[in-house]
C-alpha cells in the first residue's frame, strides 16, 4: 500500500501513532498535554489528538472482543453456537469501528487529502472561527397576561 501501512501490519495504532509523533515532532503524551493546555492553538493537533484517542479506545474494545471470542471458541464443540456467533459479530463491528477511526486519523494527517483543498473546505475554514450568538430556536418569552400577535398564530401553521 502507498499509505505507509502494510497489509501485514497488525499494529494500526502503532503505525499511526508514529506518524502523528513525526508530524508534530513530539510524543503523544506531550502532544496531548499541549492540546489540553491550549486546544484552540492548533486545530489540526486538537482534531488528531481527539481521533487518535478514539482510535486507541476502539483498538482496546477490539482486543477485548477478540479475547472473548477466542475463549468461547476454545470451549466450543465442533459447531459454533449462537452466543459465540454473536461474539464473532462483535469482533467484526469492533474492527469496522477501529478501521473507520484509523481512516479519520490518516485523513487528518494528510494535508493533501481529498476534501481539504476544495471550495467546500475553504468555505468551512472561513466559517469555523465564527463566534457569537446562536440563532434563536425557541419562541421568545412573553410576560404573563400578554397575548401573542395574530401573525404568530398564523406562522405555526394552524388551520383556520
Amino acid at each position: 500500500m502507498s499509505d505507509g501501512i502494510s497489509d501485514e501490519s497488525a499494529d494500526v495504532v502503532g503505525v499511526l501513532t508514529e506518524q502523528v509523533e513525526a508530524r508534530f515532532g513530539m510524543g503523544m503524551d506531550q502532544l496531548k498535554a499541549a492540546v489540553a493546555a491550549a486546544p484552540a492553538a492548533n486545530p489540526d493537533a486538537t482534531g488528531i489528538v481527539k481521533w487518535h484517542g478514539l482510535l486507541v479506545e476502539a483498538q482496546s474494545v477490539l482486543e477485548r472482543a477478540e479475547d472473548d471470542l477466542l475463549t468461547a471458541l476454545q470451549s466450543q464443540p465442533s459447531e459454533v453456537d449462537d452466543p459465540t456467533m454473536g461474539l464473532a459479530l462483535r469482533v467484526n463491528a469492533a474492527v469496522t469501528a477501529r478501521d473507520g477511526r484509523a481512516l479519520v486519523v490518516r485523513w487528518l494527517l494528510d494535508p493533501d487529502a481529498p476534501g481539504k483543498k476544495d471550495l467546500a473546505a475553504e468555505r468551512l475554514a472561513r466559517i469555523r472561527p465564527r463566534t457569537g450568538q446562536a440563532v434563536q430556536t425557541s419562541a421568545p418569552h412573553r410576560p404573563a397576561g400578554t397575548t401573542a400577535p395574530a401573525t404568530a398564530w398564523r406562522s405555526t401553521g394552524a388551520a383556520r
